[in-house]
């Protein structure tokens, strides 16, 4: 994810006395205009959210400036402030309806406030919100009974974190624990959080601070559409093989890698990629981890995980973002034996398996199961993925159409045989989507990638109004 319009210039206005400050105001507020009759007519949805009186978001702007980090920042030119989501849609300030394709970062998976997940949550809050796991209590227990039903092999352990970047850190201590050994590969534009161990093994410039990190190699990504080897995987894996020989003493803690990677731009890895760099990884003593944070959990439509659309099983898994449906909650799979490493010393998560967390994310394996929504991720997302595709036929500016299911990329780029990154251009068409009705993510390491990761009861007609929305802001650039 990338800025679109960086906080400290917005929030500067927001600041500024008397006239600025008014300008920004009006801007602010601004409605996104209704569907007239020249703009694409938004599906009919059951749901008109309460009156909003809450503070505005002249108000908010003022007390993020004041109170919040200036790391922070927003997308839009006019940043929306959301009051209300159901479903697939969200609402502003001023009851204004959004289809939402972005998803909370692909972590809303059911839909907003879905009503059985809800009920679940508060249910449990009535009867306690927090004990400890120190106490025995069934939520936990059910949760990881019920995830453990989902993996292959002897993956059934599990260990809940609060997000996806704890879960990552627990991930790579477990490897180098077990193996006795410290370096990680991970793989050059993957994305595994932002805390001390997870940022080395991240490997775009964009999300690295100047901190020490130590005992991370990363190798070639296996991009099919940038990468020197196109679609060869097994070309990528030699790489692996190499890092091994020559950057090691010949034995290794672990690999870490996404399926598709998603802050790095909906990447596909080559196939017969990973169970190539598997093989070479175990070889050398390690273990391989499979980062699900975002391809995880049915979003990929054809399998529940990621990693299983490659044909390899991991030693270890993480999870969050889907897991929760937008609950803070991450997690670690792992074998029996792996897991005993843990008990070598106390390690231990206060909130991680907090009872309101682990009762929703059990409500949400139900509603998967129930609903079809792996289904309905694999059929309307193939759906979507060939219009996006004759989107592309159509509009130069489209350089690459990727992903599976409800996991979507669509890379811009002003010259296809050189592949300049469009990244003006992409932020002018998310502006024109936002006014139109449509929220779409954006991401990769220049930033000139949409992300459509939207919640899994995506319908069809939600897919033809965002091709339809995509295709007008596409043509006004």
């Amino acid at each position: 994810m990338q800025r679109l319009a960086p906080s400290r210039r917005l929030l500067r206005a927001a600041l500024a006395p008397a006239r600025a400050n008014s300008s920004l105001s009006a801007a602010v507020a601004a409605p996104a205009p209704e569907n007239g009759a020249a703009s694409p007519k938004m599906p009919g949805f059951d749901y008109t959210p309460p009156p909003y009186d809450g503070p505005r978001a002249e108000e908010i702007f003022r007390k993020r400036a004041e109170f919040l980090s200036p790391s922070l920042f927003h997308f839009y030119d006019r940043p929306l402030n959301i009051v209300d989501g159901k479903m697939q849609y969200l609402f502003d300030e001023d009851g204004h309806r959004y289809l939402d394709a972005f998803g909370g970062i692909a972590t809303v998976c059911c839909g907003h406030c879905h009503p059985d997940v809800v009920e679940a949550m508060v249910n449990q809050a009535k009867r306690i919100q927090h004990s400890t796991v120190l106490y025995l209590n069934h939520a936990i227990a059910d949760f990881a009974e019920a995830l453990a039903s989902k993996m292959p092999g002897d993956l059934k352990v599990v260990f809940f974190t609060n997000s996806g970047t704890e879960a990552n850190e627990l991930a790579l201590m477990i490897a180098r624990l077990y193996t006795g050994c410290n370096d990680i590969i991970s793989l050059r534009n993957g994305y595994h959080g932002n805390a001390a161990g997870t940022m080395g093994a991240t490997a775009q410039s964009n999300w690295k601070f100047n901190v020490v990190q130590m005992g991370v190699h990363h190798a070639l990504n296996p991009d099919p559409y940038r990468g020197a080897f196109g679609s060869d995987g097994e070309k990528y894996a030699r790489d692996v093989q190499e890092i091994i020989e020559f950057g090691t003493t010949g034995r290794v803690a672990g690999f870490i890698s996404e399926a598709i990677q998603g802050v790095g731009g909906i990447v596909e890895l080559a196939p017969g990629y990973l169970p190539a760099a598997y093989d070479i990884v175990r070889k050398a003593g390690g273990l391989c981890i499979a980062d699900e944070v975002q391809a995880g959990v049915a979003r990929t439509g054809s399998h529940f995980w990621g990693f299983e659309g490659h044909g390899v099983i991991p030693d270890i898994v993480t999870m969050a973002k889907g897991i929760g449906n937008g609950i803070p909650i991450g997690a670690v799979v792992t074998t029996p034996e792996i897991a005993q490493v843990l008990t070598r010393r106390s390690y231990f998560n206060t909130f991680g398996g907090n009872p309101v967390s682990t009762a929703g994310g059990h409500a949400v394996l139900k509603v998967l199961e129930k609903e079809k929504l792996q289904e309905n991720a694999f059929v309307v997302g193939s759906y979507l993925k060939e219009q996006l595709n004759k989107l592309k036929e159509k509009h130069d500016i489209i350089g690459d159409v990727r992903g599976k299911g409800f996991l979507l990329g669509v890379e811009l780029v002003t010259d296809r045989e050189k592949k300049t990154p469009a990244k003006a251009e992409i932020s002018h068409a998310m502006n024109h989507m936002k006014d139109l009705g449509v929220l779409v993510g954006k991401g990769g390491f220049y930033g000139n990638v949409f992300r459509i990761t939207p919640p899994l009861c995506f319908t069809k007609e939600d897919s033809d109004f965002f091709i339809d929305v995509m295709d007008i802001a596409l043509s006004k650039l």
